[in-house]
């Protein structure tokens, strides 16, 4: 893993840790004065690791804001103490230093490393203290990539466990779990923008049939050639869902109830203008007939009742004949004209 390191701190606090950190790790690093110019940077460049300068004004608050922040708060954050002669002098009783790790840590802190750079006397530490130090610094470093490693493969994990239960496995289609999530967001973008929508619900003609006749086999790759070809033949903004069995869905955002009912006419033409070759022995010819709907004041904020109405006027339409696509409350089924 290419991991990446934001230091924030001062001048000294920065020449000190850099040396450090490059003899230790391999790794991409960041620098940054202070928090205030650093939380830019975290939000823009969302760094594996964030190492801080506990003494620095503003780190327990950065802290606290980077865990805050669900996108963020993943980021591994380390308060690095380098005590002066004066604060060494109190770390016999390990008093102070277990006072700013607690502070540390309640402020969202994931470590807190205090590391003097003189002894209690003010003199230079010992070579093996510091490669103590050094090796107490590498280890928490690692111990954190660690962390942010594992957190990046349970979240790619959950991608695509999510790509999963949204995603119907026979056509490979949007599923009705994706629609029932996707349909309310449409409807409250469509109210915000001041902007019309309406929805497609299309029905396979006579499809038990192929089932009866053919087997389920046939009638599942006749579901997948439809899906196919009714996906590559959508608007950019139109969004595709297999609704169950033979029925899909298609939410079609700004778009009004005239637009709709062009479009279904179009899909409608497209199923059956063309036949489905099934196999090198079997093609079959196939409709679909569609009911349209477009979104109103009154409509609740899920979009149940939108998508009712289209459900109602499918029902229009396989009565009236199949084949053909209606839309709004009253208006006569219009037959799809080859």
């Amino acid at each position: 893993m290419d991991a990446s390191i934001l230091l924030v701190g001062g001048d000294d606090f920065l020449a000190t840790l850099l040396v450090r950190i490059r003899n230790l790790v391999s790794c991409t690093v960041e620098i940054a004065p202070n928090p205030s110019e650093a939380m830019p940077l975290i939000q823009a460049q969302q760094p594996d690791l964030v190492i801080l300068q506990g003494n620095q004004p503003g780190g327990l608050e950065l802290c606290r804001q980077i865990k805050e922040q669900t996108r963020l708060a993943w980021i591994y954050c380390i308060l690095l103490d380098y005590p002066t002669q004066m604060l060494a002098e109190a770390w016999r009783d390990r008093f102070w230093e277990m006072e700013c790790r607690a502070e540390a840590l309640e402020s969202g802190a994931d470590a807190y490393l205090w590391c003097p750079k003189n002894d209690a006397k003010g003199e230079a530490l010992d070579i093996d203290v510091i490669f103590q130090q050094d090796r107490l610094l590498s280890s928490q470093i690692a111990s954190g990539l660690r962390t942010v490693k594992n957190h990046r493969e349970l979240m790619r994990t959950n991608d695509i466990l999510s790509a999963i239960a949204l995603s119907d496995p026979l056509t490979e289609l949007n599923n009705r779990r994706a629609l029932d999530w996707e349909l309310p967001r449409q409807v409250q973008n469509a109210r915000s923008r001041s902007e019309q929508m309406s929805a497609l619900m299309l029905d396979v003609d006579y499809f038990k049939n192929i089932n009866d006749t053919y087997g389920h086999p046939v009638g599942d790759r006749a579901l997948q050639l439809i899906s196919g070809r009714l996906r590559h033949n959508l608007r950019f903004r139109d969004t595709l869902f297999r609704y169950g069995g033979e029925e899909f869905v298609i939410l079609l955002s700004n778009t009004d109830e005239q637009e709709a009912l062009l479009v279904g006419r179009r899909l409608c033409r497209l199923i059956s203008d063309q036949t489905f070759a099934i196999d090198e022995t079997l093609s079959l010819d196939m409709t679909i007939s569609a009911g349209a709907s477009s979104l109103k004041e009154s409509d609740d904020s899920k979009g149940a009742s939108l998508l009712k109405r289209a459900d109602q006027n499918l029902l229009k339409a396989k009565a009236a004949g199949r084949n053909r696509v209606i839309g709004g409350e009253d208006e006569e089924p219009e037959l799809v004209k080859h």
